[in-house]
């Protein structure tokens, strides 16, 4: 579990095709400093788990599914990347609760640059347009942010100094990728909901069969 509040600006080092994965290496010397095998690191906002971390850097395995469904698919060695490790119990909960695992890509519209801060729209699948609500929550490559706008096929973000220089959306630009997860809770909800009305159907369909 993370937070979105990003530990580091990291850079992908290498990348070694698997045929159906790939190996990634990626330079963060904060987030390895107490890492190991086997421990999670989002890698802009994607849950990998390290295979072996060596002079600031950890390698990690990628999936053809994280591939194909996060925009890990098309970074490549040099480009730069948030990085961050999963939150521990017992400290602030400096965002949101993330999970790390992608619902899909967005691709950033424009940028609209104001004295100090930027506001930046992206677009969204329809299928994730109903989880995105003003002033909810987001994670975007990463980054916890709340949303200012939402459409039905866009959202906007306001993003402070501090975001644009510690991670790669301050480096982002119209027509790039970007992950995105929303939040988990009312993922929740909506199936919890839907699954009490075929509760309540099913028990009207019992209750006709009795009498």
């Amino acid at each position: 579990m993370f937070t979105g509040i990003v530990e580091e600006l990291g850079e992908v080092v290498a990348i070694e095709d698997l045929g159906d994965a790939a190996r990634f290496r990626l330079r963060g010397p904060v987030v390895t400093e107490d890492a190991k095998h086997g421990d999670s690191i989002a890698v802009n906002g994607v849950c990998l788990t390290v295979v072996d971390t060596a002079d600031g850097e950890f390698t990690a395995d990628v999936m053809a599914e994280t591939l194909k469904r996060s925009s890990l698919g098309a970074v490549a060695p040099g480009s730069r990347v948030n990085l961050e490790r999963p939150m521990a119990l017992g400290g602030r909960l400096g965002g949101h609760l993330v999970q790390g695992h992608v619902d899909g890509t967005g691709t950033i519209v424009e940028r609209t640059p104001a004295e100090h801060w930027e506001l930046v729209k992206v677009a969204l699948p329809a299928a994730l347009s109903r989880y995105v609500v003003e002033k909810g929550s987001i994670t975007v490559d990463g980054v916890s942010l709340t949303v200012v706008e939402a459409g039905d096929d866009y959202f906007t973000i306001s993003l402070i100094p501090t975001t644009l220089a510690l991670t790669t959306l301050g480096i982002k630009k119209a027509g790039d990728p970007v992950n995105l997860e929303v939040d988990v809770l009312a993922k929740y909800v909506e199936r919890l909901l839907g699954r009490g009305s075929d509760d309540l159907k099913d028990l009207d369909d019992i209750k006709e069969m009795d009498r």
